[in-house]
This record gives C-alpha cells, sequence and structure tokens, in this order.
C-alpha cells in the first residue's frame, strides 16, 4: 500500500516512527510491505525500515530492461540467482549478511550447528549506516545499494570485449514505476547508466549512443517459504537439477554430500484419491506482448506439462494465463513466460529462484528469443518453393515455425519446474520436450512432407520426471521413487544430459543435439535425401517478389548445411559407448562399446556427408547467387567467401567436409577407437576409419573440373585434420603410429598418381611428416551460425 503525504499527515499516520527523520524532506511516499520504506523526493532517496533483524529472507537481483544482444548476454528478464540473507547489527552497521548453505549440520543440537557455520566463510553483501533507531527498528538509506552494478554489467560487456565501462551515478536513478511493497514481497528498481569508451560491434549494433549504455536494474526482498515443504532425494537417473550441500551432522556410516531435486510446491487436496485437484496450482503467467498467433502457440506449448501431471495425479495441476495488467513479471509471486527480443537470434532460457535450504522452486522464469520462430520459418521456407509466380503459399512454413514455438515453450517451461536436458530421448520415440528437437521432415512420393515436423505434447520420459519430481507418495517414497525409474529403464528409456551430450569428442552413442530418429544412421540417410529433394527444386520461387537474391542466398544457408547435426550424431557412433547414469541395484544400460557391424554402417553412412557430388551446388544454382546487393551484406548467418564478392561453392564444400571432419577425427574419438580395437580386435580400427576417408576423397577423381575441385579442397581438408591428429599431444602414440604410416603410405602413392593435386597432396605430406612441429591448423570458412541455444541453457 503506497500513500503520498506530507510531513504534517506522515505524523498522523499508525507507523510514526521515523517520522522525526524526515521533518524537513518536504515530500515522503511510504511503502508498507514485507519490508517497509520511504522515498523522500527531495532527496531522490529511498529509506528501508528493517524490522526483521537476524532474520532470514530471500535476495534476488535481475535486469527488468536489457540490452538486446545475444552475444552480450544481458536480457530483458534475466534473473541474477537467489540468495539467502539476513540483516544483522554490529556497531552503528547494519549488514547484509549471506550464509554459507553449502556446509551444514542438519541437527537440533544448536552448538552442532554452531561448530559448522564458525568453520566456512560467510559473505557481506553491503553494509549500510544506522540513520535512525527506535526499539527494534531501524532506518537505513538503500539508495546506493540500490543504485549500483548488482548484476556486473561492468564485467560482462568487458570480458566480451565490447569495452570499458563505469556506472555513471549522475546519469542513474531510482525508478519507481517497478519500485513497490507487497505483503511477501518487496520490489526496487532503478534506471543504470554505464558510460565508457565502446570497442566491440555488439554494443554499437544495439545501442543509440554505445558510449552510453542504458539498463534498468531489479532487486527483490522475498519472505521465506513456511516450513510445509519436504524436500525430494535426487537420484542421478532421475533427469533433474541436484541441489547439493554437506551436513556435517551425517552419521559416519552414511554419505555426507546431500541431493535434493528442484520443484515447486505441490500437494492434493484429496491424498487418498488417484487423481485429485491439487492444494494450489502451479500457474505460469505469459507476456502480454507476445502477439498472435505466437501468443496462442505459447500457451498451448506450456500448457503440454498438464498432461503429465494428470498422469502423475493430479486435475489442473498445471496452468497457463496471461498476466495480470499492472503485474511486474520479475514479482517473485509470478512464474512467468516472457517474449525477449534481441537484434539477432539467439538462445532461450529456463531460469528460477529456489530456497537454496531445501530446493523449493520459488519462481519460474521463462525468457523466450523472439526471432527464434524466424529462423524455423527460414528452414521451411528453404525446402519447398512458396512463392512461385504471384503465389503465395507459405502456410506450411508458418504452421511448422508454430509447432517449434510450442516446443520450444514446452522445453523452457520444463526447466523452470526443475527437469533437465535428455539429449538421448530422440532416439526412443521423441520421448522427451526437454530434447532439442530437429524438424523431421520426409520425402513422400517425390515431395517434401512436413506433417511430422514436430512432436505435439508431452512425452513419456516426461511423464516418469514430473512423476518422480511431483507424485504423491505417502509411504516408501524412495522405495517407490527408485522401483519408478527402474520401471522406465526396463522399458527402453534412455537419460543422458549436457556433460555427456555437447562436446564434441563425448563418447555417448545415442546423445545428440537436433537430431531425430531412433535409427540414427537411417536418419541420415532420410536427412540427405530430404535436402538433394529440396535443392533439386530450390529456385528463386523460393523468396517473395521483389526481395533480392541475396536473400536467396540466405534462405539456401539453412538446407545446404541441413545435414549438418544429424551428422554430427551418426559420426559420435564412431568409437560410441552406451552407457547410462546407473545405480546399483537398479535398471539401466551398461557401460559397452558400440559393436563392430553398427560402427561400420555409421561410417559407411558418413562418408556420403564428404562425397563431392554430395557437396556440390549445382551450376543452375550458383547463377541464382550474385554478389550481395546494397544494403544485404553478409552475415554471421551467410555463406563465407574466399573469392571476395562472388559466392564461393568450393568454400561451402570445405566447411561442409569440415564439421564431419571435425567430428569423426576428434583426438578423443581416435583416441577410444584405438582403445577399442586393442582391447577387442574385432571392434572398429582406425585403419578401417583412414581407408575410409581416403576411399571417399584421395581415390576419387573426376572428368568435370568443378567436382575435381569440389573433391580437391576436401581432401586437403582430410588431411589437415589427420595433420592436427598427429601434432596433438593427446592422441596416444599407438594412434599416431597407425596415423603416420598412413601418411606415408598415401604419399607413395599420390607422387606417383597422373593428377595435379594428387601429387601436391603428397609434397604436402613429406613436408609436415619432416617438421611436424611446424604444423599449424589451416583457416576454414566458418559455418554460418545454425544453433540457437547456448550452453546449459
Amino acid at each position: 500500500m503506497k500513500k503520498y503525504v506530507f510531513f504534517l499527515a506522515l505524523i498522523i499516520l499508525s507507523n510514526q516512527l521515523f517520522a522525526q527523520f524526515f521533518k524537513n524532506n518536504g515530500n515522503v511516499a511510504e511503502y508498507q510491505g514485507f519490508f517497509d520504506f520511504y522515498y523522500d523526493s527531495k532527496a531522490d532517496k529511498i529509506y528501508l525500515v528493517v524490522d526483521k533483524l537476524d532474520q532470514e529472507f530471500i535476495y534476488v537481483s535481475g535486469l527488468s530492461q536489457g540490452i538486446g544482444s545475444n552475444d552480450i548476454g544481458i536480457d530483458r528478464g534475466q534473473l541474477g540467482g537467489g540468495k539467502v540473507v539476513k540483516f544483522i547489527k554490529m556497531g552503528n552497521k547494519l549488514l547484509l549478511l549471506e550464509p554459507n548453505q553449502q556446509f551444514r549440520a542438519v541437527t537440533e543440537n544448536p552448538e552442532e550447528k554452531k561448530s559448522v557455520e564458525e568453520a566456512f566463510a560467510k559473505s557481506v553483501l553491503y553494509g549500510f549506516k544506522i540513520e535512525k533507531q527506535q526499539g527494534g527498528k531501524y532506518l537505513i538509506d538503500l539508495t546506493d545499494f540500490i543504485i549500483r552494478d548488482a548484476h556486473a554489467v561492468v564485467q560482462k560487456l568487458k570480458s566480451g570485449k565490447q569495452g570499458n565501462y563505469q556506472l555513471d551515478r549522475k546519469r542513474s536513478a531510482l525508478n519507481l514505476n517497478r519500485t513497490r511493497a507487497f505483503p511477501k514481497n518487496t520490489e526496487f528498481d532503478a534506471l543504470l547508466t554505464f558510460t565508457g569508451n565502446p570497442k566491440g560491434s555488439h554494443i554499437r549494433s544495439v545501442t543509440p549512443d554505445p558510449a552510453a549504455v542504458s539498463v534498468y536494474q531489479h532487486h527483490s526482498f522475498v519472505r521465506l517459504p513456511d516450513a510445509g515443504y519436504k524436500p525430494r532425494v535426487f537420484d542421478p537417473r532421475c533427469g533433474m537439477y541436484p541441489l547439493s550441500f554437506y551436513d556435517y551432522a551425517t552419521p559416519v556410516d552414511q554419505n555426507i554430500k546431500k541431493q535434493y531435486v528442484f520443484r515447486h510446491r505441490l500437494a492434493k487436496k484429496n491424498p487418498q484419491a488417484a487423481l485429485s485437484e491439487p492444494v494450489e496450482p502451479i500457474v505460469y503467467y505469459l507476456d502480454p506482448g507476445v502477439p498472435e498467433p505466437v501468443r496462442s502457440a505459447l500457451m498451448e506449448g506450456a500448457a503440454w506439462w498438464n498432461q503429465a501431471f494428470e498422469a502423475a495425479g493430479y486435475k489442473n495441476a498445471f496452468q497457463v494465463k496471461i498476466l495480470p495488467k499492472g503485474a511486474d513479471p520479475l514479482d517473485l509471486r509470478y512464474n512467468v513466460i516472457q517474449w525477449v527480443h534481441r537484434s539477432t537470434r539467439g538462445w532461450s532460457y529456463g531460469m528460477t529462484i529456489s530456497d537454496p535450504r531445501t530446493g523449493e522452486i520459488l519462481k519460474g522464469h521463462v525468457s523466450l528469443g523472439s526471432l527464434r520462430i524466424r529462423q524455423d520459418f527460414m528452414i521451411a521456407q528453404a525446402l519447398q518453393p512458396a512463392y512461385t509466380g504471384n503465389s503465395d503459399k507459405d502456410d506450411f512454413a508458418l504452421q511448422m515455425a508454430l509447432a517449434r514455438i510450442r516446443q520450444l515453450a514446452a522445453h523452457e517451461v520444463g526447466h523452470t519446474l526443475g527437469f533437465a536436458h535428455n539429449f538421448a530421448a530422440s532416439t526412443v520415440n521423441r520421448a522427451s520436450v526437454m530434447d532439442y528437437p530437429h524438424p523431421w521432415i520426409k520425402v513422400k512420393d517425390g515431395k517434401i512432407d512436413f506433417s511430422d515436423a514436430y512432436a505435439t505434447g508431452i512425452g513419456e520420459w516426461d511423464k516418469v520426471t514430473v512423476a518422480y519430481a511431483y507424485g504423491d507418495y505417502r509411504v516408501h517414497e524412495e522405495k517407490a521413487l527408485r522401483e519408478l525409474l527402474d520401471k522406465a529403464f526396463s522399458n527402453g528409456m534412455r537419460y543422458v544430459s549436457d556433460a555427456d551430450a555437447r562436446p564434441a569428442g563425448s563418447a555417448h552413442a545415442y546423445a545428440h543435439l537436433w537430431d531425430n530418429g531412433n535409427d540414427i544412421v537411417k536418419e541420415l540417410g532420410n536427412v540427405l535425401a530430404v535436402r538433394k529433394v529440396a535443392m533439386a527444386a530450390f529456385s528463386e520461387a523460393n523468396i517473395r517478389k521483389g526481395e533480392p537474391f541475396s536473400k536467396l542466398e540466405d534462405v539456401f544457408v539453412p538446407l545446404y548445411f541441413y545435414h549438418r547435426y544429424q551428422t554430427e550424431a551418426v559420426s559420435k557412433m564412431i568409437g560410441g559407448v552406451d552407457y547410462a547414469y546407473n545405480v546399483r541395484g537398479g535398471s539401466g544400460n551398461r557401460n559397452q562399446p558400440l559393436p563392430e557391424h553398427i560402427q561400420q554402417g555409421a561410417l559407411k553412412m558418413l562418408m556420403k556427408t564428404i562425397d563431392a557430388e554430395q557437396l556440390a551446388i549445382s551450376k543452375r544454382l550458383l547463377q541464382l547467387f550474385p554478389p550481395r546487393a546494397m544494403g544485404f551484406p553478409r552475415t554471421r548467418e551467410s555463406f563465407k567467401s574466399n573469392n571476395g564478392p562472388v559466392f564461393d561453392p568450393f568454400g561451402a564444400a570445405l566447411t561442409a567436409s569440415d564439421f564431419t571432419f571435425d567430428f569423426l577425427l576428434h583426438p578423443q574419438r581416435i583416441n577410444r577407437v584405438a582403445m577399442q580395437h586393442m582391447l577387442d580386435p574385432g571392434q572398429l580400427g582406425i585403419d578401417v576409419v583412414l581407408k575410409s576417408v581416403y576411399d571417399q576423397t584421395m581415390a576419387k577423381h573426376f572428368s568435370d573440373g568443378y567436382l575435381q575441385g569440389i573433391r580437391d579442397v576436401v581432401a586437403e581438408n582430410m588431411l589437415e585434420h589427420l595433420f592436427a591428429l598427429v601434432a596433438n599431444e593427446q592422441v596416444y602414440p599407438m594412434a599416431k603410429t597407425v596415423l603416420v604410416n598412413r601418411l606415408e603410405s598415401w604419399r607413395k602413392n599420390l607422387a606417383n598418381s597422373k593428377y595435379s593435386s594428387d601429387r601436391f597432396f603428397a609434397k604436402k605430406i613429406e613436408q609436415f611428416l619432416k617438421s611436424p612441429d611446424k604444423f599449424k591448423v589451416k583457416p576454414v570458412p566458418k559455418i554460418p551460425d545454425g544453433s540457437p541455444i547456448g550452453t546449459f541453457k
């Protein structure tokens, strides 16, 4: 509640505690809530009333308005994490102290608790001079706390090489429009301006005056939840994020490290009913600034989660509504799906604020990048000409893009429900929205079929994770949870998350980003077939009449590199291992290399991705890509060219072959192939891999000079990768021995070839083998941006 009053009226109020302090300061606004505070308009200061000394609460910082650059990563609605803090008094100061939640003693013995508290460091976040004290209440000036760089904007701009900045207090101010007090939380907002010397292109591209960058920062003081929440134990197989801490009150025969899952509070109204309404539903609120038809798609996709909650025994437990007018998206009382605009296509986030003591999620906050839908529209636009003559039949592209947005909404909301990525779900009938989905397009009767591009509804694995996190288990909870997971894995479920899927050298054979298919190898064949049909049909009708041909080139990018992610998936089968996050006595895959015949099949399919005829862009299409038009320069999402302004088909082929070699000839993968073959001579060996790439590149020749040129750049790129392996200190000697022997054998064969390019390669190998220590990696034209989602987001 807020009242604007003069000092005379202030005395009449029931809360006259600090009236004398404002005697000569003119107009004062009083805010009453979780923490009461005053705004003194004459001094332009906020004074906080601290009446909760030594009482813990949650402090959250964030950005209410950002910069708008995906690369810089300072976005609207970005949260800085939640901390349990408390005010303590020392001398004439109040200190905002963050206790150490990492090390605890969960016990009723106060002396045992004290021994742990005194053993580990704490953090004082800020110190305040006591302006006025009366009884057990203290008045402090909070202004400097609010107008400070709590979100580390200066550090982020510097580390992003965008320039050296500092906070300019003269150009910063309190923002009263988003400064409010409620019974359970008190909110503060400020406009912060950072001035300095801009250096990077990203900050220049999004700021009117890059020497003065202004953002809005938000601070929340929030009451801790009551003690009615019961933490749930974490299992490495459960598909959730763990809250970890060390409990020094643990008996010696038990693990000192405790782990709980992060989840919202949820309970049945009728615990005895198989299907019951919740005591209080989990409600997510959608940003009303989202336009149609995207708004309806987001609401529908996010609401898919209710299917999993119903399967877990709850009726209407998960709901999606439009954010009420006047509600602040950063207010901790609202779980929010926010629409975020940036200058370039970029990541989406699912963030949470949780109680660090228990793992209870207090706020889910989803930030969806608004340009993401346009990328999917362009992918569909590339796959099928929609603008023949004066026609405008591109609804198929819009529908595919909306289908992706539904899935994206469900995915990011899933993070805020506590769920981790599952990058193996695509190999089990698209079992989870927590995977990264590539559009599943097929060729049907010689035409592109978009009907099953993206899954609709929640997956079977998602039902497992919801049952684990939110299922109601009145008795033998931990036993019931173990049985739930055992049953899921016995029925063929797979769960593999980020660390085992993202790295280029990762070993898991079935955990990949942006792939499809229970049979990964077969699906790469399908992807190449789709690419072939779409490239044959590609024409000026893939863009609207009146658009420049520079736009046509950009539309062609996602089509030409359409196979990039499925190629990555198949390459990881070479030296691949099938394993799971097993626990003793539980169900799940054991640690075992893929059988040799499966690896052989994957290798054979991979060779198609470096085939010159597969990579060559037809001469018909090359005529459609003139030098860039005025106002349409190359961007990070364009083909790169070594031909100046002229389109470079050899550079495109070189880039495409490079992502195959990057994965297939990765040092860790080659080491695993060597190890698996030494442990089991029946397994795939390095010699087999090298023979395959040689036969597909060096051993092939074409009478067509254009195709021979494609073959030459791919073959040279293959050699560069092999040289890098030999020069890499991490590659085992037994692997290097095979590599060097094979290179020497190739040198002899190539030296006597009738083809001048072969003799050039022989000389190149000879020079490398003489001085491998002088080898430097030859740069390859960078592949245009494709993946819209960043690490651990």
